[in-house]
């Protein structure tokens, strides 16, 4: 991977950073796990303030789920340090855990139970008073859109179902921190959309929430930063912000293809063929600020522009900048 952007803060810099009074939220350093011989996490670093949405992002076999579970603390990390709000979950993991929200890529060995089954009994899992989870499941449940599904087993429920009920179990005991894996897997655009809605809201509300997810269009709506990693490690960490105004390339279509390529010639701008449907061309510019500059200088040669926009999500564009190996 070649790096591009803020590189991870050095490690002293993270470690001052958990042991400080004013820190509030999810860090860890130098965390590593292995398998027998497969290194699946090596001295990764991630820092997730609250009040803000930290994607994780990585190729496939990157190890950002090992790295959740140990976030989790559901796996113990054979080296480095963890503190979740503050707090050592491998001294005081239960204390560390009441303050985890914790959501799997799938639901679990749940369906024999009723969603409201499901909820209820996580309530008293978390020793929530008998008397108030009636009303904290009817609330969760209308939050994910399961309110008339309330009394359906889980087995029944289609994957995108599941996956909303997922949610709402994370979030029985109003956690401070929440951990989802995958989370917008299975769900129809509209799910999509009030996830979206409804994890800004958490933000909002002052929680740290991490989103591990390979749906970068849906990660530039729904984080605040991101870290990158690849074969185990930290690469890049950078805000949503810093990605949005590096370098990208934008995607151009006009009423006259020939009269826009002739335009973009004169004003020395390389392009290439758009890759869509739409007949387009695709040029590279340094930032939005080169990017409205260049967006006048058509119109002033008198090319009727029809659409001019980011030919990609700034996450996907600094992922696919780093020349991740697919696999």
């Amino acid at each position: 991977m070649r790096k591009r952007g803020r590189a991870p803060a050095r490690q002293g810099e993270v470690l001052e950073l958990m042991e400080s009074e004013v820190f509030n939220g999810l860090a860890a350093v130098g965390v590593s796990r292995s398998f027998g011989d497969v290194h699946a996490v090596v001295s990764m670093d991630l820092q997730a303030p609250a009040g803000e949405v930290t994607a994780l992002i990585g190729p496939n076999g990157a190890g950002k789920t090992t790295l959740l579970l140990m976030l989790a603390s559901l796996l113990a990390p054979d080296a480095g340090t963890v503190r979740i709000m503050g707090i050592d979950p491998s001294r005081n993991p239960a204390a560390a855990r009441a303050k985890i929200g914790w959501m799997p890529d799938t639901l679990g060995v749940w369906e024999a139970l009723t969603a409201r089954e499901i909820l209820s009994a996580m309530g008293r899992f978390y020793q929530l008073p008998k008397a108030a989870i009636p009303a904290r499941v009817i609330e969760l449940l209308a939050l994910v859109n399961l309110s008339d599904l309330a009394d359906q087993k889980a087995r029944v429920l289609s994957r995108g179902q599941q996956q909303r009920l997922s949610l709402a179990r994370a979030l029985i005991h109003d956690p401070q921190v929440l951990l989802l894996d995958e989370p917008a897997s299975g769900l129809d655009p509209g799910s999509r959309v009030a996830l979206r809605q409804i994890l800004r809201g958490l933000a909002a509300a002052g929680k740290a929430v991490v989103v591990s997810s390979h749906v970068l269009a849906e990660l530039d709506e729904i984080a605040d930063r991101a870290v990158f990693v690849n074969a185990g490690r930290t690469v890049l960490a950078q805000t949503v912000q810093q990605a949005a105004t590096q370098g990208r390339r934008y995607s151009i279509s006009a009423l006259d293809a020939q009269v826009l390529e002739a335009a973009l010639a004169r004003l020395g701008v390389p392009f290439r063929a758009g890759t869509g449907r739409r007949e387009s061309v695709s040029v590279e510019v340094g930032g939005e600020t080169q990017a409205s500059a260049l967006l006048c200088d058509l119109m002033v040669e008198g090319v009727e522009v029809c659409s001019f926009a980011p030919a990609s999500g700034a996450l996907e564009e600094t992922y696919m900048s780093m020349d991740v190996e697919q696999r």
